[in-house]
Order: C-alpha cells, then sequence, then structure tokens
C-alpha cells in the first residue's frame, strides 16, 4: 500500500515541475515593462556647462555602463541647417545625472545642396565585439537638401558607417574611431517599403554564432510619411558582410512607425528592443525568444503622476541593466512643445534633452499581450 504521505509529496513536486517547465518555454509567458520613477528634470540638455555650441539640444544614440560609468553616445544638433548641421558626441557620468563631454567623435559638413553623402550625421550606436576585444560604432551618414511640401529631404539616402576604435578592449570605448567602411544602403537589394530616407538606423545585436541588426527605413519621399518601419540583416561577424533577410522584412513590430531600436539580450535569455513609437508621453518596445521573430509592440509610458519635463518624448537610448531585473532607460524629447510645421520648413524653436527613467521587468501570461495598447 503506497503511503499517503509520500504519494502526496510526490504529486506536489509533479504538479511544482509541470508548472516550472510550463513557465520556462517562451511562448507561455510574456515580458513587460513598468515604470518605476523617472527624473522631474533633464540629467542633460543644452544648459549642462559642457554643452556649449549645441543649439538645439540632443537626439538618439545610446548609453552604456561600464566599470567606470556611464557612457553616451549620442547626436548633437549643432547648429544651422537644423538637422543636418551634426555632431556625434560621447560624454560619460559617473552616476547618470552629471555629465562630462569627453570628445567629439565625427562632425558633418552641414551641406544641404544635396550632393555631400556626410551632410548629416546620426545615430551613434557602440557594439562591442567580443571576438575582436573592440568597440565598433555604427551611424547613418546622409544627404541632405531642403524640404519641399510634396516631400521630406532634409536627410535623405542615409547609408550606415562602420567605425572602430583605435584602443582595443572594454576601455577603448572612447575611441579614437576610425572609419572602415558602409555596411549597409540604398542599393539593389533594397526592398519596397524601403523609401527615400535610406537606411536611417542600424542596430547589431548577436545571436548564437551569427549577427543581425534591426535597420530601417521611411518613405520620406511622400508628404505625410506614410510608413517608418525596420527590417532585419544579417552577418556572420560584426564586421559583415551584412545582408537582408527579406523573407522576414518587414519586421512586423509596428505597422506605421517605429525609429530606432535599440536591442538588449537580457539574462533571461529574452530579446528586448526599446525604441521610438511616437507614441504620447511613451516609447515603445518588443521582445523575441530567438532574435528573429518580434512580437507586437506595446507602449511604455515615461512619467509618473507627476508628469515630466518632456513636452514630447522621442527616442530612448536603450535599457541599461541595474539589480535585477532593473533597468535604467535614457531617453530624449522636446523640452516645449514642438511645432513641427516650422520644424519641417528648417525652423527649430524648441530644444532636446536627455532624461532619465528606471523601469522593471516583469513576465504575465502571454494572453494580455496584446500589442500596442496597455
Amino acid at each position: 500500500m503506497v503511503d499517503l504521505k509520500q504519494e502526496m509529496i510526490w504529486t506536489g513536486v509533479a504538479v511544482w515541475l509541470l508548472s516550472a517547465a510550463a513557465c520556462s518555454r517562451p511562448n507561455e509567458v510574456a515580458p513587460r515593462l513598468v515604470l518605476i520613477d523617472s527624473d522631474p528634470a533633464p540629467v542633460l540638455s543644452v544648459r549642462t556647462p559642457d554643452a556649449q555650441g549645441n543649439r538645439y539640444g540632443f537626439e538618439g544614440g545610446r548609453v552604456v555602463k561600464l566599470e567606470d560609468g556611464y557612457h553616451l553616445f549620442t547626436s548633437e544638433m549643432a547648429g544651422d541647417p537644423v538637422w543636418v548641421k551634426m555632431r556625434l558626441a560621447h560624454w560619460t557620468s559617473p552616476d547618470g545625472l552629471q555629465w562630462h563631454r569627453n570628445a567629439t567623435l565625427f562632425e558633418s559638413s552641414g551641406n544641404d545642396d544635396g550632393t555631400d553623402p556626410r551632410a548629416a550625421l546620426w545615430s551613434p550606436l557602440p557594439v562591442f565585439d567580443p571576438d575582436q576585444d573592440v568597440w565598433n560604432l555604427f551611424y547613418v551618414a546622409y544627404r541632405a537638401a531642403p524640404n519641399t511640401d510634396a516631400q521630406f529631404r532634409v536627410n535623405q539616402q542615409g547609408r550606415i558607417w562602420r567605425a572602430v576604435s583605435e584602443t582595443p578592449g572594454h576601455g577603448g570605448i572612447g575611441g579614437p574611431y576610425r572609419d572602415v567602411a558602409v555596411v549597409l544602403q540604398p542599393d539593389d537589394e533594397s526592398e519596397p517599403w524601403e523609401g527615400l530616407q535610406g537606411t536611417d538606423s542600424f542596430f547589431p545585436y548577436r545571436v548564437g554564432e551569427s549577427w543581425y541588426a534591426l535597420y530601417g527605413s521611411a518613405h520620406s519621399e511622400t508628404r505625410p510619411i506614410r510608413s517608418w518601419l525596420v527590417g532585419l540583416a544579417a552577418a556572420p561577424a560584426l564586421a559583415g558582410p551584412w545582408k537582408r533577410r527579406a523573407e522576414l522584412n518587414p519586421v512586423p513590430i509596428e505597422k506605421v512607425f517605429i525609429e530606432n531600436p535599440i536591442v538588449l539580450h537580457d539574462r533571461s535569455g529574452t530579446f528586448l528592443a526599446v525604441y521610438d513609437n511616437q507614441a504620447e508621453g511613451a516609447i515603445g518596445y518588443s521582445f523575441s525568444s530567438d532574435g528573429l521573430n518580434w512580437h507586437p509592440g506595446r507602449s511604455l509610458k515615461m512619467s509618473g503622476a507627476d508628469g515630466t519635463w518632456a513636452a514630447d518624448i522621442r527616442t530612448p537610448l536603450g535599457l541599461v541593466p541595474e539589480e535585477r531585473n532593473v533597468y535604467t532607460v535614457f531617453f530624449t524629447g522636446f523640452e516645449t512643445p514642438p511645432d513641427w510645421d516650422q520644424i519641417f520648413r528648417g525652423k527649430m524653436q524648441t530644444t532636446c534633452a536627455v532624461g532619465r527613467a528606471r523601469v522593471r521587468l516583469v513576465w504575465e501570461p502571454v494572453n494580455p499581450y496584446k500589442g500596442t495598447s496597455q
């Protein structure tokens, strides 16, 4: 006769094992980001002592955290023409609050007659290559021309440059950086969802022994712009060669607008992407169990009950791991409401600053994961 107590114990163990197995299946649960808190004022703006000569502020880039503190790579909208005269800069901070400008990495010409392929420089994204033990910097170089009533021409035909730090190891994150090659650009392999914008962002991440990248483009030859989407490219090494994965493109994270996604391979093994989705007061995020197939995006509000300093939140600068399941999210935003019609005509009447928030990663059953609504 089986001992009843022993049978109950083994039954309990079996139930626990089945529950654990179910929870371990990537399709059974989904990650959700929850706001913990956000700073009531920017941590970096045109008023920061080291920001002299930066007329319109900051937009895009990435923050990474190393042993010596936080490293910010960002696009500085230095002068006129707005969004064309740019600097790519490296800033550091021991605590995420007090920032020091280390260097200008690259500076654009600001030429807006459509002839210069490096008229405007944007979106500097550092990625460490463990195989070569060196930091790589991926950024976008555009031709530029004045907008027309029908076309968004100020930045067009974007090409992705790869630069490499001349200082090896993790400590070489500050460079100096040397341009190596263009890794992706408009060409015969461009896909129908790609438009005049060219390739407007590029973030590589490792999946096993291969590398993948989310890259963006927009049909900016029409006004209003009808789509701003992302696709996947793949390469055997971070240096390339990079090829579009047409069978997966465009990636169905968002149907209309997604810009500047940055991917983190979380400790749980899940791939998490944060990006600009143009949702009011929010950023977008998505997840993937394999780095190739991405779930529909959803929005994360970046302010609590007291609101936030940003009149229009723009681009998250990545998820920075802190303690377990807690991340810092630095993001850019307009300090006063932007007049988009004036900006379209090259007249910026506000400035962009960098804010900071903390978020927590939680897990929930898949069924409530219903896309961008929250």
